[in-house]
């Protein structure tokens, strides 16, 4: 098996495919409903490959709106979407190209508790936790 993608239902399907299209450099890969039902999703992919299917129901209700990494884990279930870059640095860098592009601040960059790599937390517009973190292996 390998991963392929992670479901984020959101409240304004249009806006969450632009901002995270324009933030994570993602393009539209393929638009669906879900017959007999006023589900709508949107699966956006990067060119490394990992997807984010974006989803939308008119009825849905809000769930828990993490603060951060420790209170995320403290609930059960989808805790983070995380995104690895090549050095210490672009953690830094990307950080800060995603809070001016509209990105709650969760967790400043910072030390990992894994020796020699540096990870910081936001969330995209509707409280989802994205990690970022660099992979010394």
């Amino acid at each position: 098996m390998r991963f392929d993608h992670v479901g984020i239902s959101v409240p304004d399907l249009a806006a969450a495919v632009a901002w995270y299209g324009e933030a994570l450099h993602l393009t539209e890969e393929h638009a669906f409903s879900v017959p007999d039902t006023a589900l709508r999703g949107v699966t956006l992919r990067h060119h490394t490959g990992y997807r984010v299917e974006l989803l939308h129901r008119p009825d849905s209700v809000p769930g828990l709106v993490a603060d951060g990494p420790l209170q995320a884990a403290a609930t059960l279930g989808y805790g983070h979407l995380c995104l690895a870059v090549d050095t210490p640095e672009q953690v830094d860098t990307e950080f800060t190209r995603l809070v001016a592009a509209g990105a709650g601040v969760r967790m400043s960059p910072r030390p990992a508790p894994r020796p020699g790599a540096r990870m910081a937390f936001v969330s995209d517009p509707y409280g989802n936790l994205i990690e970022l973190i660099d992979r010394v292996d």
